[in-house]
């Protein structure tokens, strides 16, 4: 199938906001965890708070739209491993988004009627055990944990395999992530410098794919089949 201009500069400009969305998903999840109040009662109804549930909606969903545009960019490199992966971290991340519309909207207004079943929401959903019945919630932080940290890993993996990419930016993402397992068992305040080097990949990932947007492929088009070679002795040069 040969490929117009046309196609080449809409697929070009696809994969530059592609790399965008994801440079400004890192920034944004570096940003929110500048200054990052407790995750308690007496914080959740803040509009400190609620501003950066928005930010981390706003992140998950660009970094989504990211990880989109680095599979279609590197699909014939990644192939069935690179997709596989690519489910999986997405998964994760709208996981993630889902948990941050109910910190945002729903926990605030349970604040009065039932403290508990927030503080242990909370504590839940920074890799802590609840000490009360949270429900079926667990299974989100679950799906989440492994989308997030699993698929991350797998992910930034497939990456780095692929070439395509920076490879220090994708190492960074696949340990960055992985690294999340650990939080259950450190105190909260690694918590947030944790998420420090998820946001600095994402940013090298962002950049290094609007940078190659342009790249084209080597294969030779159809359209060019049937015409005839070169003789040995010519001086032109056979293709490029």
């Amino acid at each position: 199938m040969t490929t117009t201009p046309a196609s080449r500069l809409t697929a070009s400009r696809l994969t530059a906001a592609a790399g965008v969305c994801a440079a400004v998903a890192g920034a944004l999840y570096v940003g929110v965890q500048i200054n990052h109040p407790p995750a308690d009662l007496d914080h959740i109804t803040g509009a400190d708070v609620l501003a950066r549930e928005i930010a981390k909606m706003t992140m998950a969903a660009f970094a989504i739209l990211g990880f989109t545009g680095m599979l279609v960019r590197n699909r014939h490199k990644l192939g069935t491993f690179g997709a596989v992966s690519y489910v999986m971290v997405v998964t994760g991340y709208f996981a993630l988004f889902a948990n941050q519309v109910i910190v945002a909207t729903v926990l605030p207004t349970l604040t009065k009627t039932d403290p508990d079943y927030v503080q242990n929401y909370l504590d839940g959903a920074l890799g802590n055990t609840p000490a009360g019945d949270i429900g079926a919630v667990q299974t989100l932080f679950l799906v989440t944990g492994i989308g997030y940290s699993i698929g991350g890993l797998l992910f930034g993996i497939a990456l780095f395999r692929a070439g395509i990419l920076a490879r220090w930016a994708s190492a960074l993402f696949a340990a960055g992530t992985v690294s999340a397992l650990t939080l259950a068992v450190l105190p909260q305040s690694f918590n947030r410098p944790a998420a420090v080097p998820v946001g600095i990949a994402l940013m090298g990932l962002g950049y290094s794919l609007w940078r190659n947007r342009t790249e084209t492929s080597t294969s030779v088009p159809a359209a060019t089949e049937g015409v005839a070679a070169p003789s040995v002795g010519s001086h032109e040069p056979a293709g490029r």
